[in-house]
């Protein structure tokens, strides 16, 4: 081969000279591109406010949640040695306060203390969790009844948290609709990076502090929820609403509810999400007792079972790339009929690992439930992104917030109803600490039912994710003065209001 000439090499050299700098460039912008990005939103919106995202959706909601489910799973197997039916049937009452989430949202927007609709309720949140964290991880012999109750009021912390930030999300995006998808993306982002490493970090904890240690460091993010009610910006209503106007306003959203739900689109959306989270029953602890067993489980450590979880979180996110690359312009019936279908095909992974198929193809425990939780986190969110889209789609204008919170709350019963039904299948076919003999069976009854859901697809309107499905049927020429009255709700007072740093 000949070797380059002088004039080669010095041709080479000096491009090399003319692209290095662009190249440096190129890289520094990408790398300060998401600082910038921050910095545009604390200045066009408010650096409280940014701060209140970041602290609820990054630390309340991301982190502090993926947390708390792992570390109240060996809570409950290792400090109060329940069965793991049982834990399932517990897990339930996590979902009241979820359920409660249109309850929070009216109280915010319709009942202020001491003139403010947002920052006492920041404050409720952050000491109903750090009271119920102190708790639990104080008393070393808690009663059930009394550990149930606290982490209810754990879970009660970050649904509260959560309605207020979304209420104040709202009020930017109907004031800046130019920058909605900013402050969605933000949240976005910021959640799962939260989760992401709550579920890296919470093996790790349970491990050095224990399963109560680890709790007590769920008031971390309580206190910060307290700071926040102190310091978020926002206009104080000189002299709030009278009682009267605002159960009057209370009245006014639950018959604006009340027709939407009436209607054919919307009830049968609302049956279907609701039919395809209550059959698809959680067999969620009888899978965590088995992964942790030695007779007959894979035996994964405490810092495994957190490792599972985070890289489950980032396939999480490439799920909602997948989505928003690919699948966002589908219909919303053909969409959905295959990402059900594909649920219905992953979730045989569990039933091949249950029963060990994997090592006959030779394929380790951990690699297996690797693959395993990559392919059902992409596909439960590919799954769960159309019907956050159709929920939004539901919602008419003006009622928009409370009406979202009353889907959220249906599709909150449907998860609550599948954690009843598989603690009830758990316990029927004798699934126990150390008895995992019939597992494989409930996972094959859940998987078929799972299938089953398809043929309640017709229930989904066959439209484009783009179209407008309620507004023009719901608000006719009678309701809009009515409707109209709910939208002015925040305006008034706004003649007397004094901002607060």
């Amino acid at each position: 081969m000949e070797e380059p000439s002088e004039k080669e090499d010095l041709v080479v050299g000096q491009s090399n000279k003319v692209h290095s700098p662009a190249v440096s460039v190129k890289i520094s912008s990408i790398i300060l591109e998401p600082f910038q990005w921050l910095s545009m939103l604390c200045r066009e919106l408010n650096p409280s406010f940014v701060f209140g995202v970041l602290l609820v959706y990054g630390l309340s909601q991301g982190f502090a949640g993926s947390f708390f489910r792992v570390v109240t799973d060996f809570y409950w197997k290792d400090v109060q040695k329940l069965q793991p039916s049982a834990v399932q049937m517990f897990m339930g009452f996590y979902y009241i306060p979820l359920i409660m989430k249109p309850l929070w949202g009216l109280l915010t927007d319709v009942f202020p203390i001491s003139g403010y609709r947002r920052r006492p309720y920041f404050r409720i949140a952050g000491i109903t969790g750090v009271v119920a964290s102190i708790i639990i991880a104080t008393y070393d012999k808690l009663a059930i009844p009394a550990a149930l109750l606290c982490l209810v009021g754990m879970v009660a912390a970050i649904a509260i948290a959560d309605v207020t930030i979304d209420a104040c999300i709202a009020k930017n995006s109907i004031e800046r609709p130019e920058l909605a998808a900013d402050m969605q993306s933000l949240c976005g982002f910021v959640s799962s990076i939260g989760a992401l490493v709550g579920y890296s970090t919470s093996g790790l904890f349970v491990h050095s502090f224990g399963a109560q240690g680890a709790l007590g460091l769920m008031a971390i993010p309580s206190l910060l929820l307290i700071l926040l009610g102190f310091v978020i910006f926002e206009l104080r209503v000189r002299h709030p609403s009278k009682k009267e106007n605002a159960l009057e306003k209370v009245g006014v959203a639950m018959r604006g509810m009340g027709r939407t739900i009436r209607c054919p689109q919307v009830w049968k959306s609302s049956l279907y999400m609701f039919i395809s989270l209550a059959l698809s029953f959680s067999t969620h602890e009888g899978h965590f007792y088995w992964y942790t067993s030695s007779k007959g489980g894979p035996a994964f450590s405490q810092e495994f079972i957190g490792m599972i979880y985070a890289i489950g979180a980032i396939a999480s996110i490439v799920g909602v790339i997948i989505y928003h690359k690919f699948l966002k312009d589908y219909p919303f019936r053909s969409l959905l009929f295959y990402a059900q279908l594909l649920y219905g095909f992953s979730g045989m992974l569990d039933l091949a690992f249950v029963l060990r198929w994997n090592l006959r193809l030779h394929l380790g425990d951990s690699l297996f439930i690797i693959i395993e939780e990559c392919c059902s986190r992409i596909i439960s969110r590919v799954r769960w992104m159309p019907m956050m889209v159709l929920s939004a789609k539901l919602c008419p204008l003006g009622i928009e917030g409370s009406f979202f919170a009353l889907l959220m709350c249906i599709d909150s019963v449907g998860s609550l109803l599948s954690k009843i039904v598989g603690a009830l299948v758990l316990h029927g076919l004798h699934v126990t600490r150390t008895d995992f003999d019939k597992l494989w069976v409930a996972v094959l009854i859940r998987n078929l039912l799972r299938f089953a859901t398809l043929g309640m697809i017709f229930l989904v309107p066959d439209v484009n994710q783009s179209e407008i499905l309620v507004s023009e049927e719901v608000v006719d020429a009678g309701e809009e003065e009515e409707m109209e009255s709910l939208q002015l709700v925040k305006m008034e007072g706004k003649v007397e209001e004094e901002e607060i740093i």
